[in-house]
């Protein structure tokens, strides 16, 4: 048995962390938060793969970009599963292909100058399986790679993997977007309606169908309920949703993977209900959230009741996308432990640096975010929490967000430094902003119903910051 190494990772973890510091409070000794980093990093296993290949040009695949290969896949991958695991090779080529599924201790790997190519017609991939989307669990068309249920998988390689959505081709399922798909002939609206319906109503998710004429974009990676999980160095374009969606899934490994997709909800990275997770020297220019870290949706969420926690993102860089490193909207079962540090921010594109987006339906919440070394170039703005997402104050659940730690960052250019707004009845609580520069802030900040914001060594378009009044401030309707 050979362990699937994560290149540099341990070189990493020794020299990019910072030493823990321990603080002092009179005669007691406080921990340092990070410290429960060094623990989590740690915990995270890789996959244990048999040292045996399984090239897919033996079991007939073709890679000349025309050929449907999904049966010679199909067929490398029971192999290498009866022969107790092992490495699936793509080798140089464009390999035409639907769903791929993957079984315990297989690693698909995509060599240099291969690309996996998924061809994007829906009927393929069917018949429906258990997954989750937006949150909801249901039975609907298979993600394009997908494992259930296992232990100990990866994808790796220095290749590509090419989801064949465009213009034509799975986004238009969004319906308007962007000035796009107005006429689109069947969009996902009604079924996504629906589907948020039948969780309210406690409908069980194994009698939710939506696969075959719902139109619901399935995501490009998804392991559920799997253990052991590295996907690393690959290439995800053109994905018809999300491009890596971990569920309920532990000791998860994102490691050197660019994520390069512009359509819609095209979010790079999602952890959902995870638990130990590291994302590492990734790159996220995305036509959504560069990682969105998620729990479930409203009722369902709760049903499930898992939350997102102990979850590392370290040394990425996030260029055009919704926000950098984002919680929600889907996080009713909550979302804990999160540390984010040594990341580079920077697109005109980009929208938000770090952001929490909740509201009275999803509840649930934020605790324990960690937030260090971060240089940010141009972003719209740099630090949200906001309640009102969608749905806002119309609901019973009220979100809680506490213990937010910002230490630091640098920023060049933003719009607002801040958009930090709870409800008046559910404060937000507990933000330390330590060694904060940001140079230029052309709008001012909007904070309501936030209680213990606090200030050291902040600095905004010259001038200290010390207390909320020192920063320009939108006047509150």
């Amino acid at each position: 048995m050979s362990v699937l190494l994560r290149r540099d990772v341990l070189k990493l973890m020794a020299g990019a962390a910072l030493a823990p510091v321990m603080l002092t409070t009179g005669c007691r000794r406080q921990a340092d938060p990070w410290d429960m980093e060094t623990l989590i990093r740690a915990r995270i296993k890789l996959p244990v793969i048999p040292g045996r290949d399984f090239v897919i040009t033996d079991f007939g695949a073709v890679g000349n970009g025309q050929a449907d290969c999904t049966g010679a896949i199909a067929s490398a991958i029971a192999a290498a599963s009866a022969s107790g695991g092992g490495r699936v090779i793509v080798p140089p080529g464009v390999f035409m292909t639907g769903p791929v599924h993957l079984e315990d201790r297989i690693n698909l790997h995509i060599e240099k100058d291969a690309t996996l190519s998924f061809i994007p017609e829906p009927e393929r991939y069917l018949p429906e399986v258990f997954t989750r989307w937006e949150g909801l669990e249901f039975m609907g068309l298979s993600p394009l790679i997908y494992a259930f249920g296992k232990t100990d998988v990866a994808i790796t390689g220095a290749g590509t993997l090419n989801g064949g959505a465009d213009d034509t081709h799975w986004w238009p399922w969004k319906g308007k977007w962007k000035g796009r798909f107005e006429d689109a002939e069947f969009t996902q609206q009604e079924a996504r309606d629906q589907l948020l319906a039948d969780a309210e109503a406690g409908v069980p998710p194994e009698d939710r169908h939506y696969a075959d004429g719902a139109y619901l974009r399935p995501p490009f990676i998804q392991t559920y309920n799997c253990r052991n999980v590295l996907i690393e160095g690959v290439t995800i374009t053109q994905s018809p949703f999300w491009l890596i969606n971990p569920v309920l899934s532990t000791s998860v490994t994102v490691h050197g993977v660019t994520c390069n997709s512009f359509g819609p909800n095209n979010d790079g990275c999602d952890p959902e209900s995870c638990k130990d997770v590291l994302i590492e020297n990734c790159i996220f220019d995305t036509g959504d959230d560069c990682i969105a870290i998620k729990s479930g949706r409203n009722a369902d969420g709760r049903r499930v009741g898992v939350a997102s926690e102990n979850i590392i993102v370290s040394n990425c860089e996030m260029k055009a996308g919704h926000g950098g490193v984002v919680m929600g909207s889907e996080l009713s079962g909550g979302i804990k432990n999160i540390f984010a540090e040594n990341c580079r921010m920077s697109s005109p594109d980009l929208e938000r640096g770090i952001r929490i987006k909740t509201n009275a339906m999803r509840g649930g919440g934020v605790e324990n975010l960690n937030v260090r070394n971060i240089e940010v170039g141009t972003v719209r703005d740099l630090f949200v929490i906001n309640y009102y997402y969608e749905e806002g104050e119309n609901g019973p659940f009220m979100p809680i967000v506490r213990n937010i730690n910002f230490h630091d960052i640098h920023c060049k250019n933003a719009e607002r430094v801040m958009d930090i707004r709870g409800f008046k009845n559910a404060l937000i609580r507990d933000i330390n902003l330590v060694n904060i520069t940001v140079d230029k802030a052309t709008k001012p900040s909007r904070v309501s119903n936030v209680e213990a914001l606090n200030f050291n060594n902040v600095t905004v378009n010259g001038s200290p910051v010390t207390q909320l009044v020192d920063l320009p401030l939108e006047v509150s309707s």
